[in-house]
């Protein structure tokens, strides 16, 4: 049942901004910061999540509705979203978290967002694009930093050469980890890399390939790592080859490289629960000066079969803090517009330059 904070707070909003909505995981380090950049703007979204203690003590110092629950009951969650518009889902991993809030949202008529960047979530959403066309529900994962400076940047150099067939995606960030993208990263490590090939994806080793780029800030060594795009830049370009890559210092890229010895060890289960808990303990995610001093640096290739190459860059704000604007942006489009129902990525759903309307980013550059 839903449950009100602070009454007194007072309510000069829109529309749209009237309009019932959901942070879930709002006690989470990225999904509180969105909750009180949410109530900034004028918004009173409900937030929500398994902690009942420290959603309860968010929701009565920011004003706002509350509800706490988890997501192992299917018919209890749909209900919890009667009535919501939409979802953003901050609440990670999301190899845990999206699939049931996902269905639960299809049940509901909810769109549904998120801040993954993890490829198996990004495929389950686009598995599901039939079910949300039925149900009149958008389905649109990875409205932060995860994918959408790299998503818009692949849709610009598809526009700029349109029979590309290869996509090579990148950013150079400073930024710390968040507790709950240390986990994240914890699962990707026991996983290994990956690409897409001719169209499929398809697991490599870590650390796959090396080469030199420079992603705006000076010319640097990269490796290939299994960011999210090789999942979403073909959705939303096409293009049947992609790898993304991350700049490495030696040392980094050889433990990368060693780390595809001991993958089988990372990926048993009390190994991920022991990395985990440490994580929980000692992992806190980076305080506002350190993001304003951390931007970020976009990078992006693109080959046809004839070997002629588009390459774009952007710098954009460090990742949490565009995290926060972008989720927002997208959360503010679909209260303002009617896309048809089905699965989207971001550049798909709100467009290319989406990311250049977003504070502390430069022009997009193509050359």
């Amino acid at each position: 049942m839903n449950e009100s904070g602070n009454d007194g707070m007072g309510s000069k909003i829109n529309t749209a901004a009237e309009m019932r909505w959901m942070i879930y995981g709002a006690n989470g380090y990225t999904g509180e910061l969105i909750a009180r950049e949410a109530v900034r703007r004028g918004f009173r979204p409900i937030v929500a999540g398994r902690n009942r203690e420290s959603i309860q003590a968010l929701a009565h110092e920011l004003g706002l509705e509350f509800c706490a629950f988890g997501l192992s009951d299917a018919s209890v969650l749909a209900d919890q979203l009667q009535g919501q518009s939409l979802v953003l889902n901050c609440a990670g991993p999301f190899s845990a978290t999206a699939a049931p809030m996902m269905d639960a949202c299809l049940r509901s008529g909810t769109h549904y967002l998120d801040i993954t960047g993890e490829i198996a979530v990004f495929e389950l959403a686009q598995s599901l694009s039939k079910r949300a066309e039925q149900a009149g529900v958008v389905l649109c994962p990875g409205v932060g930093f995860d994918v959408i400076p790299t998503d818009c940047v692949a849709a610009a150099l598809k526009a700029a050469l349109p029979d590309a067939t290869h996509l090579s995606l990148g950013f150079d960030s400073r930024s710390g980890f968040s507790p709950g993208t240390a986990k994240t990263s914890v699962e990707g490590l026991a996983q290994g890399g990956k690409v897409r090939r001719d169209g499929r994806i398809v697991g490599v080793p870590l650390a796959y390939r090396v080469r030199r780029i420079d992603f705006g800030d000076g010319e640097k060594d990269a490796m290939t790592i299994p960011w999210g795009d090789v999942s979403t830049a073909y959705h939303t370009t096409g293009i049947p080859n992609i790898e993304v890559f991350i700049p490495g210092s030696p040392s980094m890229i050889t433990n990368a490289k060693r780390a595809n010895y001991f993958r089988p060890l990372l990926g048993l289960a009390w190994v991920q629960r022991l990395i985990k808990a440490r994580i929980a303990r000692t992992v806190k995610g980076p305080s506002e000066e350190k993001r304003a001093l951390q931007p970020t640096f976009v990078w992006g290739e693109v080959v046809n079969a004839r070997g002629e190459k588009k390459t774009a860059k952007i710098r954009t704000a460090n990742g949490y803090s565009l995290t926060i604007t972008g989720s927002l942006a997208v959360v503010e489009y679909l209260m303002k517009s009617e896309p048809v129902p089905g699965t989207y990525t971001p550049a798909k759903l709100v467009g290319s330059r989406l990311v250049s309307q977003l504070p502390e980013s430069s022009p997009l550059q193509i050359s």
